[in-house]
C-alpha cells in the first residue's frame, strides 16, 4: 500500500519535471510514424500534375492544363462520414470507412459534369495509434485511385481529453473542373428526359444514426449471422460506399451536352433519400415520375424497416434504398446510357420519366417532393411499390 507522504512526493517529482506535450496525451512521434507507414499509398494516387511528396504545409497541384479550357470552372465540396465511423470503431476494421469519405466528397463534384482533380483529408482522434491512420489513409487513397483523384494532404490531429482513446472522425474535401459549356444540372433538364437509377453497394454513409438506434433496440450484435445478408450484420453495415466518379465522367464524356444524345444531369442519394435529392437538380416546372416497381429493396434495407418497424416514408428520406447515384438523360440516349452503365459493371436500370408538372400530379403526401435543402427547383412524384 502507498502511504499519503509517498503519493505526496510523487506528485512533487511530477511537477517539478513539468508537464510535457506527451504528458498531456499527444505523441508527436506517433504521428510521424502514421506518416512514414501511409505514405506509400498516397503517393501511389499522384500523377505529373502533383507537385512535391508527402509531409509539405500545402499540397500542390499544376492547373497549367487549365490553359486549354475556353472558360474553366472549379468546383469544390466537403464532407465526412456521420456516424459509420462507431461501427468501423466497434469492429476495429478500418481500411474501408475511407471509400464512404471519399465517395460522399467526389461524388458530389461529378454531379455537376467537373472532374475531381485532388482531394484532401483530416482525421481527429483521441489518440493517434499508427497502424490505424495508416489503414483510414490507405482506404481514402485507395478510394481516389478508383475515382482518378490525386490525395495530395491531409492533417492528423490527436484530441485527448474530447476524443475517446479509440474515437476518431474523418472528414476531406476536394477540387474539380469543368469546362463551363459542358456544366450539367437543371438548365439541362427538359421534359421527355429519362431517369436512370445506378445501384448503391448498401447503406453507402447516411442514415447511421437510425440504423444503429434499430439495431440496439433489436439487441443485435454485430457479429450475429444474418441468412438473409449471406453475412454478419457488421459486415454488412461496413459495406464500403460505392464510388460512381469514374463512370459518371465516362457516361458524361459518351454522351456530351453538345450532342443530341446527351446527359443532362446527375444526383448524388446521400442525406434526404432519392426523392429529396433528385429534386434538387431539376428545374422549377418539372416533375420526375419514379417508378418503384422497377427495382427491388436490397436485404439491408427490408431488415432495417422490419426490425425497427420504420415507416416508409421516413426510410424514403433517410436512406438510399438501392440507388446510390441517378442519370438523367435526353430519350434517344437511355437504352445507350444504360447499357454503357451495366457493361463497367455498374447496375442500371431505366427507373422514371421526366414531364412537365400539371395538376393530374398530385401534390401533397410523402410520395410528392418538391425543392430541398434550399433549393426550389422541380418535383419528384414516387409511384407504385417496391418489387
Amino acid at each position: 500500500m502507498t502511504s499519503a507522504s509517498s503519493t505526496a512526493d510523487m506528485n512533487a517529482a511530477q511537477n517539478n519535471a513539468g508537464i510535457t506535450y506527451a504528458s498531456a496525451g499527444v505523441d508527436v512521434e506517433a504521428g510521424d510514424r502514421a506518416v512514414e507507414l501511409m505514405k506509400g499509398a498516397v503517393k501511389a494516387t499522384h500523377n505529373a500534375s502533383v507537385i512535391g511528396g508527402v509531409g509539405g504545409f500545402a499540397g500542390l497541384y499544376d492547373v497549367s492544363r487549365l490553359l486549354t479550357y475556353k472558360r474553366p470552372l472549379l468546383a469544390t465540396s466537403t464532407d465526412g462520414v456521420g456516424t459509420k465511423v462507431a461501427i468501423a470503431q466497434a469492429m476495429d476494421i478500418h481500411d474501408t470507412i475511407g471509400f464512404d469519405l471519399v465517395g460522399m466528397v467526389v461524388d458530389d463534384i461529378v454531379v455537376v459534369g467537373a472532374e475531381p482533380l485532388y482531394m484532401t483529408d483530416y482525421i481527429a482522434c483521441g489518440k493517434v495509434v499508427p497502424e490505424r491512420i495508416a489503414d483510414i489513409v490507405r482506404g481514402i487513397a485507395a478510394a481516389c485511385s478508383v475515382a482518378g483523384t490525386a490525395l495530395v494532404g491531409g492533417e492528423t490531429a490527436e484530441h485527448p481529453g474530447l476524443l475517446g482513446e479509440h474515437e476518431y472522425d474523418v472528414a476531406g474535401a476536394a477540387t474539380g473542373v469543368v469546362e463551363a459549356d459542358a456544366l450539367l444540372g437543371p438548365d439541362r433538364v427538359r421534359a421527355g428526359d429519362v431517369v436512370i437509377g445506378m445501384a448503391s453497394s448498401g447503406l453507402h454513409s447516411n442514415g447511421y444514426s437510425l440504423v444503429r438506434r434499430v439495431i440496439n433496440h433489436a439487441g443485435w450484435a454485430l457479429d450475429r449471422q444474418v441468412s438473409e445478408l449471406g453475412r454478419t450484420l457488421g459486415e454488412e453495415l461496413l459495406e464500403p460506399t460505392r464510388v460512381y466518379a469514374a463512370d459518371c465522367l465516362d457516361l458524361a464524356r459518351a454522351f456530351p451536352v453538345t450532342a443530341g444524345r446527351a446527359v443532362h444531369g446527375f444526383s448524388h442519394v446521400t442525406g434526404g433519400g432519392l426523392a429529396a435529392n433528385l429534386a434538387r437538380v431539376l428545374p422549377q416546372g418539372l416533375v420526375a415520375t419514379v417508378d418503384r416497381s422497377t427495382w427491388e429493396l436490397p436485404a439491408i434495407f427490408k431488415l432495417v424497416s422490419e426490425l425497427g418497424r420504420v415507416p416508409l416514408a421516413d426510410l424514403e428520406r433517410t436512406l438510399n434504398l438501392g440507388v446510390g447515384m441517378v442519370a438523367i438523360v435526353s430519350a434517344d440516349a437511355a437504352d445507350a446510357a444504360v447499357a454503357r452503365l451495366n457493361e463497367r459493371g455498374l447496375p442500371s436500370w431505366i427507373m422514371g420519366a421526366v414531364s412537365a408538372a400539371s395538376d393530374s400530379v398530385l401534390k401533397t403526401g410523402p410520395d410528392y417532393v418538391q425543392g430541398a435543402k434550399g433549393v426550389d427547383g422541380g418535383a419528384v412524384q414516387m409511384v407504385n411499390t417496391y418489387a
